[in-house]
C-alpha cells in the first residue's frame, strides 16, 4: 500500500476574495481522498507559523487562496522558500496574471487578440471626452489587480465614468478602462505543465437581473446559467480553445489555468484574461469543464497534486 501524502490545504488569506476562498477550500478539502492523503489546514491569515514548523513533513500544498497574497506569487515564492511542491503556476505566471496591465501586454506580443484599453493612476484626471474618442462608450472600469469582479463597474455614460473610477481605485492605485465588448461569454480551462490540454469550453450567462457577471452573478446559486460544453460550432470551439491554451502560455502559467473571452457577432474572439487559482469549488467552472473532460473533482485534485510535484521536480532539477 502506498503511503499518504501529507497535503498543506491553504485556504482563506487575507484578500477581499477571502470568503470565496474559504468556501473553496472547504469544499476541496472535503473532496480530497483521505485513504491517499492526510489533509492539514491552513490560513495564511494566522497559520503562517504553523506551516513553517510542519513544512519538512508536507509533500505538497494545494493554494486555493484568491486575489493579492494568494493568487499573485507571493505564497508561491514563500512555498518555494519551504521546498514544498504546490499546484499550478509559479511565482512568475502568477504575479503577471494577477496584474491585468501586464497580461495585457504579454498577451499583445503574443498577438492575442484584445479589447481596446487606456490605464490611469490614482490622481490623474480622466477626461471622459477622451475615453471616448479613443475607446468608446460602454466602458468596463476596473482595478489593475484583482479578481471575482470586485470594484468593476460598465460604465454606459460619461457622466458616470468618475463615479466608477473612484469605486475602482478603492481596490487598487491603478485602473484600466477598457472597450465593452457584446457579446458571447465564454471561459477556456487548461491542464498540463509542458504540454497544456484545452478543456470542453463554457458559455456564461448571467440573469438578465445582473449587468454582468459581477461578483453576486457569479457566486449566488442559479444567478448564473453555465452550458458546457457551449455550444457556438466545431471551428469557434477550437478557435476559443487554442487561444486559451496560448494565454496560458503568453503568461508563463503552469498547471492549469482558466481563460475569460468575449465572442462577438462577428465572430472574432476577444481574450479579457487569465485566473491561475480559478474557483474550486465542485460546481465552479474549471472543476465543470474538468467533469465534461472525463475528470470527477477529486480526479481533477489528483491531476493538480501531480502536476505541482512534477513541476517542483523540474525546478530543483534546474537549480
Amino acid at each position: 500500500m502506498m503511503k499518504k501524502l501529507n497535503i498543506a490545504l491553504l485556504l482563506g488569506g487575507i484578500s477581499s476574495e477571502r470568503e470565496v476562498s474559504l468556501k473553496s477550500g472547504n469544499q476541496v478539502y472535503e473532496a480530497l481522498d483521505k485513504k491517499k492523503y492526510n489533509v492539514l489546514r491552513y490560513d495564511p491569515k494566522e497559520d503562517l507559523p504553523k506551516l513553517f514548523v510542519d513544512s519538512p513533513k508536507i509533500d505538497a500544498a494545494l493554494v486555493i487562496l484568491h486575489g493579492r497574497y494568494g493568487e499573485d506569487g507571493t505564497i508561491q515564492g514563500l512555498l518555494e522558500l519551504l521546498d514544498i511542491p504546490y499546484q499550478g503556476s509559479g511565482v512568475l505566471g502568477s504575479s503577471v496574471a494577477i496584474n491585468k496591465l501586464a497580461a495585457k501586454k504579454l498577451y499583445e506580443q503574443a498577438d492575442i487578440l484584445i479589447p481596446a484599453y487606456m490605464v490611469f493612476h490614482k490622481g490623474e484626471k480622466i477626461d471622459g471626452n477622451i475615453c471616448n474618442s479613443q475607446i468608446g462608450f460602454p466602458i468596463v472600469v476596473k482595478p489593475v489587480e484583482g479578481g471575482s469582479s470586485i470594484g468593476m463597474t460598465i460604465v454606459r455614460e460619461k457622466k458616470y465614468l468618475n463615479d466608477a473610477a473612484a469605486k475602482a481605485f478603492e481596490h487598487d492605485h491603478s485602473i484600466i478602462l477598457e472597450k465593452y465588448v457584446e457579446g458571447t461569454e465564454l471561459t477556456g480551462s487548461v491542464i498540463g505543465n509542458d504540454e497544456p490540454e484545452s478543456l470542453p469550453l463554457i458559455e456564461i450567462i448571467p440573469d438578465k437581473a445582473y449587468p454582468f457577471f459581477d461578483y453576486e452573478a457569479k457566486y449566488k446559486p442559479g444567478a448564473t446559467q453555465e452550458i458546457c460544453p457551449a455550444p457556438i460550432g466545431r471551428a469557434q470551439s477550437e478557435k476559443a480553445q487554442a487561444l486559451a491554451v496560448n494565454a496560458h502560455k503568453a503568461l508563463f502559467c503552469r498547471g492549469y489555468s482558466r481563460t475569460d473571452m468575449i465572442m462577438d457577432s462577428n465572430g472574432d474572439i476577444f481574450v479579457l484574461e487569465t485566473n491561475t487559482i480559478p474557483g474550486m469549488t465542485p460546481t465552479s467552472l474549471f472543476p465543470q469543464a474538468a467533469e465534461a473532460y472525463g475528470l470527477s473533482f477529486g480526479q481533477l485534485l489528483d491531476r493538480l497534486i501531480e502536476l505541482g510535484i512534477e513541476e517542483h521536480k523540474l525546478r530543483r532539477n534546474n537549480q
